[in-house]
């Protein structure tokens, strides 16, 4: 099993820049693909970005290219999204995510940390 906790949430202005941070413990070495979720008030939880274990097969949501970088570091379990240039529209709960490996569906989920974003 493997569990996902998320931290960097936190209360911003437009145009700030957050860093979250997920750590990965339990049978991590079973994990492929890990990615970034986000869920507003009243909306449907969409896909922001994904990583790949090696990093190297990289994919982010259309609107946040450019300003948002997804990370992960093997060694140390985590997996890091760096927000820049911070909208309003981002504001949501952002969920650390994982796949088994082989796997096209996200299994294992953390438990989220909130992101506001004043204007």
């Amino acid at each position: 099993q493997v569990q996902l906790v998320e931290s960097g949430g936190g209360l911003v202005q437009a145009g700030d820049s957050l860093r979250l941070s997920c750590i990965a413990s339990g049978r991590t070495g079973s994990t492929g693909v890990m990615g970034w979720f986000r869920q507003a008030p009243g909306k449907e939880r969409e896909f922001v970005a994904s990583i790949d274990r090696g990093a190297i097969s990289i994919e982010y949501l259309e609107s946040v290219k450019g300003r948002f970088t997804i990370s992960r570091d093997n060694a140390k379990n985590t997996m890091d999204l760096q927000m820049n240039s911070l909208k309003p529209e981002d504001m949501a709960v952002y969920y650390c995510a994982a796949r088994p490996l082989y796997s096209r569906q996200y299994v294992y989920w953390g438990q989220g940390t909130q992101v506001t974003v004043s204007s």
